[in-house]
């Protein structure tokens, strides 16, 4: 659970919709042609440009009222494989917010939730413009790499996804820098569509199934398929969902190469996030991210819900409802252990501990086999720097590629501005081929570093 302050600023606010966008459906619950992806991608070409806007963009419906966030009704589409492309749609107002994008395509498939049932998630996938110089005549000036990024949006709520809230513009401006470099960019919906708020199970196979459902149909944007390279990158808790992504491919995709993963702002431990941000600013996060974590454990959530105390419950479970910043401002300075009839013992049951023990503790579901690089501040306010260390000493100790940087300079705010650079250097090498030659490439390496290039930044 984490909180990035301009982030939640742009996105606190999600405006009513009034434009669906194009939709397309595959047909079939087999392995699809490529004659069939191609057919669907012109019918959603078409569409948009019939749809076109003549007054400047406009928001499409939210996920929670726009029917195409909905699993196909004519098949079984749960008998597909993890990655397998079910709709596709162009989302033409995202050009108008993301720089540097010269399509942009929502993408939803077939993945896996915590439990191992059959879900679906949605990613968009950005097409830089250098990809309008690439034709059958100049291969070379082709895309050769995609970097799967993952926003932070921290909450419960559905409405806040990726896919919706890019329409409100990007927070960061490193989707428009990533694709400046020529690369693909495909922003999943991690959370899912339940918004499973901190699940990693959940979130780390949705980041691994959006990059098979963007390698099935990068070949119609002219991606060059046999030297394509991917990326993860996350910070915050985009990090969290790179991270369970980076561990559970060994054994949820074992013949998927990674080129490489750059991890920022880590929180290794939810309920130790839990007791960091109790009774501070960011408490907000806590409702959210219980909620969340239990959408993907039913008898959890009856847990929860049951044991909140009536006069609070209407004010717990409102944040259902709100954007991460809405939350903050509502449980600001709150002990949430106070909304629960046992207190703090509530939250440490049988039933919350199993949940935790699946969905909770990073480390234990599988060991990197890609380079690693994280950037973390040693005085995360989020996350105690020890759960960090100790998650790098245990990847090491099995032999993992770990570049450590612990930054004595900044905050869990300053770090996603003072890591920026160092996350995109290190990123180019493992996407360009440079890596061997710019970084170690065999085990660990741990560096205390001062950069402190971001002025303070509280929660707002």
């Amino acid at each position: 659970m984490a909180l990035l302050v301009s982030f939640f600023l742009l996105w606190g606010i999600i405006l009513s919709g009034v434009r669906p966008s194009s939709v397309a459906t595959l047909s079939s619950p087999s392995t699809v042609p490529l004659k069939t992806l191609h057919q669907l991608l012109e019918e959603a070409d078409q569409a948009a440009a019939a749809a076109a806007p003549q007054a400047g963009p406009a928001l499409p419906l939210p996920p929670s009222l726009d029917p195409w966030y909905r699993a196909p009704t004519t098949y079984d589409w749960t008998q597909t494989e993890p990655g397998q492309v079910l709709k596709i749609r162009q989302a033409p107002f995202l050009n108008w917010t993301v720089g540097n994008a010269l399509r942009a395509y929502q993408l939803l498939y077939r993945s896996t939730d915590s439990q191992y049932n059959p879900a679906w998630d949605v990613t968009t996938l950005f097409i830089p413009r250098w990809q309008a110089r690439c034709s059958p005549q100049t291969p070379h000036l082709c895309a050769h790499a995609v970097l799967s990024y993952q926003l932070p949006y921290d909450t419960c709520n559905v409405d806040a996804s990726p896919s919706y809230g890019l329409h409100l513009g990007e927070p960061y401006g490193e989707i428009a820098d990533a694709l400046a470099l020529g690369w693909f960019v495909a922003v999943p919906d991690y959370e899912g569509p339940l918004a499973s708020y901190a699940a990693g199970v959940q979130a780390g196979h949705a980041t691994i199934d959006g990059v098979r459902a963007v390698l099935q149909v990068g070949g119609l944007f002219g991606l060059r398929m046999d030297v394509t390279k991917v990326a993860l990158w996350g910070y915050s808790g985009g990090a969290l969902a790179s991270e369970w992504a980076a561990e559970l491919a060994v054994q949820y995709a074992p013949k998927m190469k990674f080129a490489g993963i750059a991890l920022g702002g880590l929180t290794p431990n939810v309920t130790g996030v839990t007791d960091f941000l109790n009774g501070k600013e960011g408490a907000g996060l806590i409702p959210a991210g219980l909620l969340g974590i239990a959408t993907q454990h039913p008898d959890a959530y009856r847990w929860i819900v049951s044991r909140l105390r009536p006069a609070l419950r209407d004010r717990f479970l409102s944040v259902r409802k709100m954007t991460a910043r809405q939350a903050i401002r509502t449980f600001m300075y709150n002990d949430i252990y106070s909304y629960f009839v046992g207190g703090y013992k509530d939250l440490h049951t049988r039933v919350m501990q199993m949940m935790y023990n699946i969905d909770g503790f990073m480390g234990y579901h599988g060991v990197p086999r890609m380079p690693v690089f994280i950037y973390n501040a040693v005085h995360d306010e989020l996350s105690d720097i020890k759960e960090v260390d100790e998650l790098v000493d245990r990847f090491c100790g099995v032999g993992a590629n770990i570049l450590y940087h612990r930054n004595l300079a900044g905050t869990h705010h300053q770090e996603i501005v003072n890591g920026r650079q160092r996350a995109f250097a290190w990123l180019r090498s493992v996407l360009d081929g440079s890596y061997d030659q710019l970084y170690s490439s065999m085990g660990c390496t741990i560096q205390n570093v001062t950069y402190n290039l971001a002025p303070y930044v509280g929660w707002w």
